[in-house]
């Protein structure tokens, strides 16, 4: 066991600890303990309400989040490879990205309905600036002999971008997907909580209209996992591997 899993499940276990005494020492339902959540974790899932909110805010997450990868991808390679367009899109951009995704939110419900459209498309406006920006900065920074000796052999449009410069980009990319996950499952839980009637966002309102903390501590815990299991199995070592070649 290598010693930084020893002290990840160290500290664990002490943050286990504090909560169990701190609520120990309140005694209030507003603090509930690890057990009282727990409790509440595995009656959720046993009736199955767990695993049926959280596949459903993961259902969104994964939309938002491929369709905002996909289309911010594509602006921020059009604009680190076009100075005027990257000079005169770059203070849209910046409106996007201070653009409250509250706001955002709201105005998709408003102009759409409180719609699965309209939630998806409201967390999807409020990623892709952010994959756009991340994206461009690798644009700008691709190698300009690859891409002449790309044109020398007559690679093509098609092989250049596959083969020349979608491999310098991938890590641009990788980080630009760890990032976008964590804010995109964030923005999905607002928009169940303002206009959903499922997910975990609804769940958590739902244990605030009750104040019930044990269920909003259980899903929001659930949910987190769930989300760490994906950056853990899957980006990490997508990141890992594009990043092989700076070793």
């Amino acid at each position: 066991m290598s010693g930084r899993l020893v002290w990840t499940i160290v500290s664990f276990l002490s943050l286990l600890v504090l909560w169990a005494l701190v609520a120990a020492l309140l005694q209030s339902r507003l603090f509930p303990g690890p057990v009282e959540v727990g409790s509440k974790f595995l009656s959720e899932a046993a009736s199955g309400e767990l695993g049926y909110h959280v596949g459903v805010t993961l259902a969104r997450v994964a939309v938002a989040f491929l369709v905002a990868m996909l289309i911010g991808s594509a602006i921020g390679i059009a604009l680190g490879r076009a100075k005027g367009a990257d000079q005169f899109f770059d203070t849209w951009l910046i409106f996007f990205l201070n653009l409250p995704a509250l706001v955002t939110i709201i105005l998709c419900y408003v102009w759409f309905g409180l719609t699965e459209t309209a939630a998806v498309l409201a967390v999807t406006i409020n990623k892709i600036p952010n994959v756009a920006v991340t994206v461009r900065e690798g644009a700008r920074s691709l190698s300009r002999d690859l891409t002449e000796m790309a044109h020398i052999y007559r690679f093509g449009t098609w092989k250049t971008l596959r083969h020349v410069t979608l491999p310098q980009l991938a890590p641009f990319m990788a980080a630009a997907a760890r990032g976008g996950l964590a804010l995109v499952w964030k923005i999905v839980l607002v928009v169940e909580l303002l206009g959903r009637p499922d997910g975990v966002g609804r769940q958590l309102y739902d244990g605030f209209q009750l104040f019930d903390v044990s269920m909003i501590l259980a899903y929001a815990i659930a949910f987190i996992l769930v989300v760490q299991l994906i950056e853990i199995l899957v980006l990490q070592p997508i990141e890992a591997r594009v990043n092989r070649w700076r070793r």
